[in-house]
């Protein structure tokens, strides 16, 4: 049973007829106590048969060191142990505090309910939703619809947000944003630790860094150490250079302007005529927005429609338009094979097309003949120069030496060209030689065939490597197997609790009290959707 135990008493039949009013003694409130919790307030209606208690005026209800309620107004029903306050609701707990105009507070349950709109405000951030419910023994916050949280750093969007207040962890469910001012994170279900500033993302997340865009099936994020690293099914589209990096493992570091990815990694420079597809085990791209360089390493593979090539790392520098194959380059232009020490591809920076290729030390430039033989063309140093992305001219320098397979006009077979010079140039049409010239001291001579034996119809340092080359963009992985993904730890579904309001809360609401059993109905729109989801 209630009791109240201070205050003057009064009765008024005519207002309030069943029922002793209560009134504070000067600077003394009037008190009564429950089953643990303490009310104070200026004036009291006190139905002492059906113990129930309305509170007017600078109300406080005091449950132990849990819970501390200021408002305007409030009733307490000592039967089914249902609160209810209104006008300034203020309700502290010792992590949070929690402000709204209407509350209903089931004690019996330990839980407190809103849906008029109410900001909560912990150590780090102000909290606000249209329907909220506080789990006492979980110190666990539901926010529904309209969820927004704000800390100096950050803002949240969400329509279900789950809070701990003890904690600073956050839980969204449903489409959710995390907005920063160098950073915007998207996901469907994820977690914050709004204390720590980090959190992880699962379920059609995405994070906008820095004219990045980064997806995965799960995605980190470190906004103290602007840090974020995505696993399986990973694209970062970079929106200033037009360009997309995918693998299933990656770190973004925002304040170094560098992105790591590996396990199938590829980078495509998105091009409208023709994009270039840069493969390796692992990829790094660094620098500001208008100077990307791009690093490919090892076993790195690039491919274009009308040109490929491997080597053990690959680097590309935006601002020069220059790409580097360092160790065992081997290039494919056309059906001719090239081959030397290095290979340097020149790019022009604005149209983005390819100018000229330099071979650097050992140059080879080799195609098969119809006849299963190899046209073979070496050098020191070998310079391509192209049109509309094909080459059409290349020129080879200092100790050249050739073996070509000559045909007469109707493309019968008629021997071997064995000869040195200076230098060479040869024009192509259509990726395949049609013109070669001899400078500087040219000697050549055609052999029939049957004069030169098959043990020396090949040039010193010859290596055919024609089934390795990348026809399409799946032969960028040709011979690689298929990466072990990661299996990820989806977050758990979001618990389905039993509605607020209570069968009992109706059929035990007092006859006095100021609420109608309209306002203890369930509604729809205030209530937790069922969500299913047997992936995440």
């Amino acid at each position: 049973m209630i009791k109240i135990s201070s205050g003057f008493t009064t009765i008024n039949e005519k207002l309030f007829p069943g029922a002793v009013v209560y009134l504070r003694n000067d600077a003394k409130q009037v008190y009564a106590k429950h089953q643990g919790i303490e009310m104070y307030c200026d004036r009291a209606v006190f139905y002492e048969k059906s113990n129930f208690i309305k509170a007017i005026g600078n109300v406080r209800m005091i449950q132990g060191d849990s819970i501390r309620m200021n408002s305007k107004y409030a009733e307490y029903n000592g039967n089914s142990k249902l609160a209810y306050a209104a006008g300034q609701v203020n309700m502290k707990s010792p992590e949070s505090t929690l402000s709204t105009d209407t509350l209903y507070f089931d004690r019996a349950r330990q839980q407190a309910f809103y849906r008029s709109g109410g900001t909560v405000k912990d150590t780090a951030s102000t909290l606000k939703s249209r329907v909220g419910r506080y789990y006492l023994n979980d110190k666990k916050y539901v926010f529904l619809d309209d969820v927004v949280v704000t800390n100096p750093e950050y803002v949240i969007n969400s329509n279900h947000l789950n809070f701990y207040s003890e904690t600073g962890h956050t839980y969204m469910y449903g489409p959710s944003t995390i907005t920063g001012a160098t950073s915007k994170v998207y996901c469907e279900r994820g977690f914050y630790d709004t204390r720590a500033d980090e959190g992880y993302f699962v379920k059609n997340s995405s994070i906008d860094y820095n004219d990045r865009n980064v997806k995965g099936d799960s995605l980190y994020f470190n906004r103290n150490n602007s840090f974020a690293s995505a696993t399986n099914n990973i694209e970062i589209t970079d929106t200033i250079n037009n360009s997309v990096i995918r693998g299933h493992y990656a770190e973004v570091y925002r304040a170094k302007d560098s992105v790591f990815i590996t396990k199938r990694a590829v980078a495509i420079s998105v091009q409208e005529a023709d994009s270039v597809y840069i493969h390796a085990d692992t990829l790094l791209v660094t620098g500001k927005e208008n100077d990307r360089l791009v690093r490919a390493y090892p076993d790195a593979r690039f491919y274009k429609s009308d040109l490929s090539g491997k080597a053990d790392s690959i680097a590309s520098k935006q601002i020069t338009g220059l790409t580097k194959m360092i160790r065992k380059p081997i290039m494919w232009s056309g059906l001719s094979q090239i081959t030397g020490d290095s290979i340097h591809l020149q790019s022009n920076t604005v149209t983005e097309q390819i100018d000229s290729l330099r071979v650097f030390y050992n140059a080879f430039i080799v195609d098969q003949d119809s006849s299963g033989g190899f046209n073979q063309i070496k050098g020191k140093e070998l310079i391509g120069l192209f049109e509309n992305n094909e080459m059409t001219v290349v020129n080879i320098d200092k100790n050249v030496e050739n073996l070509i397979y000559v045909r007469n006009d109707t493309d019968e077979l008629i021997g071997i060209n064995k000869g040195t010079s200076g230098r060479m140039q040869i024009e192509f049409e259509e990726s395949e030689m049609v013109v070669i010239t001899n400078f500087d001291q040219p000697r050549d001579i055609t052999y029939p065939l049957e004069e030169i034996a098959e043990n020396a119809r090949t040039l010193r340092g010859l290596d055919w490597r024609g089934d390795e080359m990348l026809r399409s963009k799946e032969d960028l992985f040709k011979g690689k197997p298929l990466p072990q993904l990661i299996q990820i730890q989806g977050l758990p579904l979001p618990e389905v609790e039993e509605a607020f309001f209570t069968k009992e809360n109706q059929e035990q609401l007092n006859k006095n009290s100021s609420l109608s059993k309209e306002d203890l109905e369930n509604r729809e729109e205030d209530e937790l959707e069922n969500i299913q989801d047997p992936d995440n």
